[in-house]
């Protein structure tokens, strides 16, 4: 089973339909889930997708606009009620941080869990870490202040060559660091690099989460060397002055900057309402950048 993938729990604009919710999705990196903007029906989708709120610690909002924050409240709530114990953690600006705990104080005072918030900027900057990942924000251009959210595993250790550490004797007590790039010294004083003794360690994968945005090769130079990248796409290119006009892009836009930043995979979402299908959607990114996917609700993806 994969242990680094992105689930897609609502992938439409700002006005629900009966094709899509709207957006939030939940990335779950070793059985740690972090949810990424949190729209209406955000908590019950969660259970269509069998997602476990006892394993969500962390909520990042890309921006204070209802379709992507309004269903945080109400999730907030039910895992109250659902007892979930530790802490959560709410990323967001500072206006959200406070509207948000008014909120939660006059309709969930009594919660089980200890409530946080992290305040965020429109910035370059690492607001998340643990052993194994950071979560990076970057500036997006919107009607109101943005951000993107990069999810960056941190260098994996090597693989211990296991003939070669027993035939020259390594102790128990150095592995680790040479899984870490260390060399190793022998009691004579000769030196075994750490190249023979270790195989090379599993590329690091990294998951770019672009929010609403105009097109911008800011955007791109951003998340330059992500291996998979979701970015807003919320009109068909025919519809291009209509994106620029309400700060959004469209999906040739989208398939753009994944092209631009040598992504591997694109995949985009956040479609306006007026659409009955994806189709055109698809056709204009991937004649940009083929390797292109539309989200859907209930869609699993493996950043790989």
């Amino acid at each position: 089973m994969a242990d680094f993938k992105v689930n897609i729990l609502g992938c439409g604009s700002a006005t629900p339909s009966l094709r899509h919710l709207p957006s939030c999705q939940v990335v779950d990196h070793r059985d740690k889930l972090m949810m990424v903007d949190c729209g209406e029906g955000a908590q019950l989708a969660m259970r269509r997708m069998r997602l476990k709120y006892s394993r969500l610690n962390n909520i990042f909002i890309s921006h204070l606009h209802g379709d992507h924050c309004l269903g945080l409240p109400g999730l907030l709530s039910t895992m109250a009620l659902h007892d979930i114990e530790g802490s959560v953690t709410v990323h967001t600006f500072e206006e959200g941080a406070e509207l948000f705990l008014r909120i939660m104080n006059f309709f969930c005072r009594e919660r089980t869990y200890e409530l946080k918030f992290n305040i965020i900027r429109p910035e370059n900057a690492i607001i998340y870490e643990d052993k194994s990942l950071t979560v990076e924000t970057f500036p997006l251009y919107h009607r109101v202040p943005c951000v993107g959210y990069i999810f960056r595993e941190k260098p994996k250790l090597r693989h211990i060559n296991r003939e070669m550490v027993d035939f020259y004797r390594v102790p128990v007590s150095m592995l680790h660091s040479i899984k870490e790039g260390a060399d190793y010294e022998l009691p004579d004083g000769t030196t075994i690099a750490n190249e023979r003794l270790t195989t090379p360690a599993e590329p690091s994968r990294s998951y770019a989460y672009c929010s609403d945005t105009i097109y911008s090769p800011r955007v791109a130079e951003a998340v330059k060397g992500v291996d998979i990248i979701y970015h807003e796409a919320t009109y068909a290119d025919a519809q291009a002055d209509k994106a620029r006009q309400r700060g959004h892009s469209t999906a040739g836009e989208a398939a753009k900057i994944a092209l631009e930043a040598g992504a591997k995979k694109l995949i985009i979402g956040h479609y306006s309402k007026s659409y009955n299908d994806e189709t055109q959607h698809l056709a204009d990114a991937r004649s940009i950048f083929p390797e292109t996917i539309a989200a859907n609700e209930g869609l699993t993806v493996d950043i790989t």
